[in-house]
């Protein structure tokens, strides 16, 4: 159970870490808007998968993803000074695709809510107009 703790704690610090690289001292020029939203590392603490959300249009996204990777080693070296651990783990991004899926649930309820809203209008004039007969 310990070991658990341990992997959440330094999954939260290497987030946090990296979130703070990324907005103050990568200076490449090709990473956009980025967000850090999560890190899962390996129970051996030897591998960390940086889960980010990319904003930008298509060829903004494509950009940052080059910085992004071109910028593993710098990454990994200040990770490593931060936080003192045996082994600086192997870093590697993902994308969150949590955001677009938030983003399409939305979509799907306001569609149905404008729905519900339309059947319910007709519904109301159809009893108004039934009753006045």
């Amino acid at each position: 159970m310990s070991n658990k703790l341990r992997v959440e704690k330094l999954q939260e610090l290497i987030k946090q870490e990296t979130g703070k690289i990324l907005m103050k001292e990568i200076k490449d020029p090709r990473i956009g808007f980025v967000t850090v939203t999560g890190v899962e590392m390996t129970g051996d603490l030897r591998e960390a998968k940086i889960f980010v959300s990319v904003m930008g249009n298509d060829e903004q996204i494509k950009q940052t993803w080059e910085g992004l990777n071109s910028a593993l080693g710098f990454l990994r070296r200040e990770i490593g000074k931060r936080i003192r651990l045996r082994f600086t783990p192997e870093i590697s991004f993902a994308p969150d695709k949590s955001l677009d899926y938030s983003e399409h649930i939305q979509k799907i309820l306001l569609k149905i809510n404008a729905e519900k809203k339309e059947r319910d209008s007709i519904e109301d004039n159809n009893s108004r107009d039934g009753g006045e007969n």
